[in-house]
């Protein structure tokens, strides 16, 4: 059995979920896509290919092993993105709380059902069908577990909207001992520039006390300035727009003084190595193309 325990962001990672590029299937349509990143990349013709992605996940896997951490890999469904696997489920201390997906994305939970068949069945959450959540809105800090949103009426209308209230007071209700903390985040449909997908898009902690952070991700400046008070403003490294855009925030934290980031971040690799981080640089540009990079991908499953 696997006794899941997830308090934070950053303690030393000993066991996690690796999304799988292969068989990924064809270019979707625009129609078929997910996110204003992707319509862009499928319209110019730069939609990441399968090898590349391959290629990307393993440098990743190559970190892990190098830490000794032990990975989990979906069942391989063909012709299917599996590469999100922060998405379908995510563990908050001793609890998998299944995500209620967008359709057409229910295989990918088929496809980590033996990992499930690994837990208790009392610590896998499901959910009723109103309630919305993916785990790349869902971060946990001390006493707090934060939460991406969006609170327009207009909800319904945003594909990238992707986490509801229902599904913030659901987990305000399961973790009645924590302070849950909601953030309103900016979302469009059409603009990749404009859209905070997930929480970890505009914002995600590192170490013991810092974080990355986009002011204009989060629609309410009330819940920036709540961060900035949090962490102070000298704690924390402010990426622009295009920074965001090119998933600066969507670092991947393997222990409190290790971060795994993309080779290309230079801004950013650089401050993390000058605030006493080591950081792992892997290539994952390719996959970034589908509004998504480091975090979105794994799923831990035990930090100590």
């Amino acid at each position: 059995m696997i006794s899941l325990n997830v308090q934070d962001e950053t303690s030393r990672l000993r066991a996690v979920v690796l999304g799988t590029a292969i068989s990924n299937g064809p270019i979707p349509t625009i129609e078929e896509a997910y996110d204003p990143k992707s319509i862009e990349h499928i319209k110019a013709g730069t939609y990441p290919s399968e090898e590349a992605m391959v290629l990307e996940m393993e440098a990743l896997v190559k970190v892990f092993d190098k830490y000794k951490i032990k990975v989990f890999r979906p069942t391989i469904i063909e012709d299917c993105n599996q590469i999100f696997a922060r998405d379908i489920a995510f563990v908050i201390e001793n609890k998998l709380i299944l995500s209620n997906i967008l359709p057409h994305r229910e295989k990918e939970l088929e496809a980590i059902q033996y990992i499930i068949n690994q837990i208790e069945p009392e610590n896998v959450i499901h959910t009723t069908s109103d309630v919305h959540f993916e785990g790349g809105d869902v971060m946990l800090w001390g006493d707090y577990i934060f939460i991406g949103t969006y609170k327009g009426d207009d909800y319904a209308d945003f594909i990238t909207a992707r986490t509801n209230m229902k599904g913030v007071e659901f987990i305000r209700e399961l973790f009645p001992n924590k302070i849950v903390k909601e953030f309103n985040l900016r979302k469009s449909n059409t603009i990749a520039q404009d859209n905070a997908l997930h929480l970890d898009c505009c914002f995600q902690p590192v170490g013991k006390d810092k974080a990355i952070i986009h002011k204009d991700g989060f629609l309410d400046i009330e819940d920036y300035n709540f961060l900035v008070e949090l962490f102070g403003n000298e704690n924390l490294f402010h990426i622009s727009k295009e920074e965001m855009y090119y998933m600066f925030s969507n670092v991947f934290s393997i222990a409190d003084n290790v971060v795994v980031s993309e080779t290309n971040f230079t801004r950013l690799n650089t401050w993390l190595r000058n605030q006493g981080f080591i950081v792992e640089e892997v290539p994952y540009a390719e996959i970034a193309k589908q509004e998504g990079l480091l975090r979105c991908s794994t799923l831990p499953l035990i930090r100590d």
